[in-house]
């Protein structure tokens, strides 16, 4: 007698293309979900011949909300004394709680992640979905959307997997504030942040490129100076010796130490060299010129990642795959005409 197989609330979601979480709700008669969707469920439901008697669903086999969603961010990027990531998170967290949601924040840590460990927030069932926030590597990318389903990535993509992520304009932004710098005068300009380290620096990167290539200049790899180690952990960028008119970061943390950098070897900013970062968020610990940047939008970026997510966990239509948002330009005290 052949072994019967067991169907799961994953396949049913996966054969529609929608959250595990929808299906759950449709077979146990919860709000939540359209009446259309519902009965395709169970027509699917039926179809595949599932029986909740021998669904061996991961996590779980019922769906009861928690009222919580889960942001999930690495340790090495999460600093709460100034980081863009606290402060995405206090943007997330208010955006929630206007929906009727609280956020659980758990760090993974770099074992974790290693190991291929999912976060102990959904082993535990404590929430309904999940935004992990920050870059992870691509083992553990893979690993995650092969065993949840009801999350997003967000400020970073994951490339060929075609998940759903939320990301700012990191291309675009870069291009103008680097033309910025072009139309000031400066012709001599270094990119600060290690490429690869994360998808954000490397379209950052492409925007300070797409500018300088667009102005006759020559750009390459090899002129980049690094920000980060092997981990992703920042370390001090390495000044070169004959020093650019204007250093290109890839975010504020990175600018603020080069300027640090700068001063600590008698360089004035931006009397000498000027400096430019990007996110635009304040930090406690820094006093030097305030920056000249690149504005996210994080109230935006909360906005959407919440309402992209709370819609897959409901089984609403919602525009898969990457979403982009904008920011501006902001004009302060690091910069000067040549």
């Amino acid at each position: 007698m052949a072994k019967e197989t067991k169907v799961r609330l994953s396949d049913i979601a996966q054969k529609l293309n929608i959250s595990t979480v929808s299906v759950s709700k449709a077979l146990a008669g919860k709000e939540g979900v359209g009446e259309d969707l519902r009965q395709r469920i169970i027509d699917c439901a039926n179809e595949l011949g599932y029986s909740k008697k021998n669904s061996n669903f991961l996590y779980t086999d019922t769906y009861h909300s928690t009222g919580n969603i889960g942001i999930v961010a690495p340790s090495r990027f999460f600093d709460k004394n100034g980081s863009f990531y606290w402060t995405l998170y206090n943007a997330i967290s208010k955006e929630l709680l206007s929906r009727g949601f609280y956020a659980i924040i758990e760090q993974l840590s770099d074992e974790m992640e290693f190991d291929l460990t999912m976060p102990h927030i959904i082993k535990d069932e404590k929430v309904d979905g999940v935004m992990i926030m920050g870059q992870v590597s691509e083992a553990y990318a893979r690993y995650f959307s092969m065993n949840y389903k009801s999350f997003v990535f967000l400020d970073f993509s994951a490339g060929e997997l075609q998940v759903d992520s939320v990301i700012s304009d990191n291309f675009y932004l870069e291009y103008l504030l680097t033309r910025h710098l072009l139309d000031l005068g400066h012709r001599k300009l270094r990119f600060v942040g290690t490429f690869n380290s994360t998808s954000s620096i490397n379209d950052r990167f492409m925007g300070f490129a797409k500018a300088l290539f667009e102005n006759n200049m020559s750009v390459s790899l090899d002129d980049i100076i690094p920000d980060r180690d092997r981990k992703g952990i920042f370390v001090v960028p390495p000044l070169p010796q004959e020093l650019p008119t204007a250093f290109v970061c890839n975010c504020d943390e990175c600018a603020i130490r080069v300027i640090n950098e700068l001063q600590a070897k008698g360089v004035k900013v931006p009397d000498d060299v000027s400096v430019v970062g990007f996110d635009d968020f304040y930090v406690t610990t820094y006093n030097g010129p305030a920056l000249t940047t690149v504005s996210v939008d994080f109230d935006s970026m909360a906005r959407t990642v919440v309402d992209l997510l709370l819609r897959k966990i409901n089984g609403q239509a919602y525009n898969a795959g990457c979403t982009v948002v904008g920011g501006h330009l902001v004009f302060r005290d690091s910069v000067k005409a040549i």
